[in-house]
């Protein structure tokens, strides 16, 4: 609504006169309740002392009232700003010049209030209850206005969420890596405090001591022949009820020591005998004899024999016995697979024996024939998520990393059964040992592994 300038002219009269403005535009003269319902009622000291109350409607404009005014013109002014009312009982407002205000009359108290500006308003008598109205009135709106704001930025949060989700881009919670020493804070025999360094050192000299590809170098053996040494070498492992660990270390010796020297094919049963015997007395507390060799293999070698290539056997390696086989990286590797289950532990040590067993992983470290065989076990278990964030850290491989010889390993689980070679496949199909090699492979690495090119 525009409000129309005017220009009061006020008549002092008597004590009973009442203020008549008067319209300068168009010469009409309106009669309204000046300040009806604003209920200030001035009192002023008369002239025998005693206060009397002036009449509302013969009231002066003074300074404290123009103040007064002028405040509820600029809350009306600054509501117009915001929103446009139109309509019946729009607010109309009039503006005075400062010229046009009339001076306090003798008798009032003078207040020292300054207006701020130089215009006043003079409001219609409805305009009170009309600016409470529009006051309420952007409130309310200035409330929905900031909760539609809230909403919208909730909105809008969740539609960026849902658009980072759906392109891939949400993080997804970290998997929480367990500490799997923490059961055996107390157990000395454990060394936790010296167990993670211990494998770090293990990590480094393993390729020292690892074995290359020697077969080509042996004029009279070849991997068939190798294989069957193992595979017998196992049974006299179970026979003399051995620790895996000598099993292991045995097998060591056997490879190193053909890297090295060449040996003619009647002094292989031999040297894996004496090989053996080397592996009790540096693993076992009650080695076997050398006359429990020599019986085993049906006499066709002597004790003194035997002693001999135990002694080149030495010599060769340099009397270097102390390095990390598989079964070194198997215990630390089957630890980290939580849940620990007998089932995943012995399906992990059939395996590696059918790894050390093949001629075709010598090609890999100890320590990735461990990881592939606790890999291959668990995807033959179908225990999910088969590679998790604990086994990366203390294996130190990534699934693709393990995905080739894990193949190799789960091959020959499925030919085990069909293998001419059964030592191991006897061994783990016993009930102690959960009979795991009577259990199908695992498929789906077999599928890959047939699309695989060869």
């Amino acid at each position: 609504m525009a409000s129309r300038p005017a220009v009061l002219q006020q008549n002092r009269e008597a004590a009973g006169g009442a203020v008549k403005p008067k319209n300068m535009a168009g010469g009409e003269v309106r009669n309204r309740r000046a300040l009806g319902d604003i209920g200030n009622l001035v009192t002023v000291r008369g002239i025998d002392g005693k206060k009397q109350p002036i009449p509302q409607a013969s009231r002066p404009v003074t300074r404290s009232f123009c103040a007064q005014l002028l405040a509820n013109a600029q809350a009306v002014e600054k509501n117009k700003k915001q929103r446009a009312i139109v309509g019946d009982g729009a607010l109309e407002v009039k503006h005075v010049t400062k010229a046009a205000v009339p001076k306090a009359v003798v008798h009032q108290k003078k207040v020292n209030v300054k207006p701020k500006t130089e215009d006043v308003t003079v409001i219609s008598p409805d305009t009170e209850e009309e600016g409470k109205k529009v006051d309420k009135n952007l409130n309310k709106k200035a409330t929905e206005g900031s909760s539609k704001e809230k909403k919208g930025q909730a909105f809008t949060s969740t539609l960026t969420a849902r658009s980072k989700a759906a392109c891939g881009l949400t993080k997804k919670p970290k998997v929480q890596i367990v500490d799997i020493d923490a059961a055996d804070a107390n157990n000395e025999l454990a060394a936790v405090e010296y167990v993670e360094d211990m494998y770090k050192f293990y990590k480094l000299v393993e390729n020292e001591t690892m074995v290359f590809d020697y077969i080509h170098s042996q004029p009279e053996i070849n991997e068939k022949m190798r294989a069957i040494l193992v595979d017998w070498l196992i049974e006299v492992h179970n026979k003399f009820d051995l620790m895996p660990e000598t099993l292991y270390l045995t097998i060591n010796i056997i490879d190193r020591y053909l890297a090295r020297k060449t040996v003619p094919r009647k002094e292989l049963q031999l040297l894996g005998i004496s090989s053996m015997l080397t592996a009790s007395k540096y693993e076992e507390i009650w080695a076997p004899e050398v006359n429990d060799f020599t019986k085993i293999s049906d006499n066709a070698y002597t004790s003194q024999q035997v002693l001999v290539m135990e002694k080149k056997i030495l010599g060769g390696l340099e009397w270097n016995l102390t390095v990390p086989t598989p079964y070194v990286f198997l215990v630390r590797f089957i630890k980290a697979s939580l849940p620990n289950e007998p089932a995943v532990e012995n399906m992990t040590y059939f395996l590696a024996e059918l790894g050390i067993l093949n001629y075709a992983t010598i090609l890999y470290c100890p320590s990735m024939i461990a990881a592939s065989a606790v890999y291959g076990a668990r995807c033959t278990l179908n225990k999910t998520p088969f590679w998790n964030d604990t086994l990366t850290l203390h294996t130190g491989f990534s699934e693709p990393q393990l995905m080739e010889c894990a193949k190799a390993l789960v091959r020959f689980h499925s030919c085990a059964a069909e293998n001419k070679l059964k030592a191991i496949h006897k061994k783990y199909s016993n009930a102690e040992r959960g009979a795991v090699a009577l259990l199908p492979p695992a498929k789906a690495l077999l599928t890959v592994a047939a699309a695989a090119p060869h």
